[in-house]
């Protein structure tokens, strides 16, 4: 029985060109909710930003955020539990963002739990994470400035990911958890949204086995290795695609499912738990 749903927001629930969640997403939530199954955005992205892309059930839900670094269950913004928050050794994090800066054409996001920090960019990415992403934003000089712990890290590449990586890569790739999370972005963070979901799992008294999880990017891979039930978007990667159904075979799980669209697959999931 399926009792906890974590879905990715970008590429799975929101095509990339698009700002505004389908609207027969939120009944289908409040519905999940009736069935005691808990419905949790998994992204990159801030809570703030989340929440407001979920505004009319957000109180209803979970929410798994900075690709598992930080975790809320349900309730208000203002009051909602923070379940878990995994944090970036401070100097390395700081090493990063300094690394990120001095690649041409590449800009650093600084995370904090419910702040991005913003140092060394241009109005446009200030826009970008403001008003496009509706991000909590500040200014900062200088790495070292921001005053909070860090949870991530993000480069924004819009000219491409292939170089940065590349540079970023040898240092920061594995202990980082470097990940390509959408077009233009690389994160780095401790936490996958495997762990993520793992500890929400823990906090909420949940077994893996009664999760279900919805992604399409590598960026989504531990969250979708782990739940006890998978789909991944018709579009993802074909390597991403085999790489999930080898390790779900090799732990004895059910190989991925493919998903056209995750409201149909939910409407699918509530028939069965009438």
């Amino acid at each position: 029985m399926i009792r906890l749903i974590a879905s990715d927001i970008d590429g799975t629930l929101l095509p990339y060109d698009e700002t505004v969640m389908p609207q027969r997403l939120f009944p289908l939530i409040r519905r999940l909710r009736e069935r005691n199954i808990l419905f949790c955005p998994a992204s990159g992205r801030q809570y703030h930003s989340m929440r407001t892309l979920f505004a009319p059930v957000a109180d209803e839900m979970c929410f798994l955020c900075e690709n598992g670094a930080v975790l809320y269950g349900p309730g208000t913004e203002e009051g909602a539990p923070l379940l878990s928050k995994t944090l970036l050794p401070r100097q390395e994090a700081l090493a990063l963002s300094r690394a990120i800066m001095d690649i041409p054409g590449c800009d650093v996001i600084i995370e904090g739990q419910n702040l991005n920090y913003l140092c060394g960019c241009g109005p446009e990415l200030v826009h970008e994470m403001a008003v496009n992403h509706g991000n909590l934003v500040t200014m900062v000089d200088r790495p070292e400035d921001v005053p909070e712990e860090i949870v991530k890290i993000a480069a924004y590449c819009p000219n491409g990911m292939d170089g940065p990586a590349a540079l970023l890569a040898p240092r920061w790739g594995e202990p980082f958890h470097m990940a390509v999370a959408g077009l233009v972005w690389l994160d780095f963070s401790i936490a996958t949204k495997g762990t993520g979901l793992a500890e929400m799992c823990g906090a909420l008294g949940v077994s893996p086995e009664e999760t279900a999880a919805f992604g399409d990017n590598w960026n989504d891979q531990a969250m979708l290795d782990m739940a006890g039930r998978c789909y991944l978007m018709e579009q993802a990667d074909g390597a991403l695609r085999r790489t999930l159904a080898a390790s779900r075979a090799a732990a004895v799980r059910e190989a991925p499912r493919s998903c056209r669209d995750v409201c149909n697959e939910l409407e699918a999931i509530l028939s069965c738990a009438q």
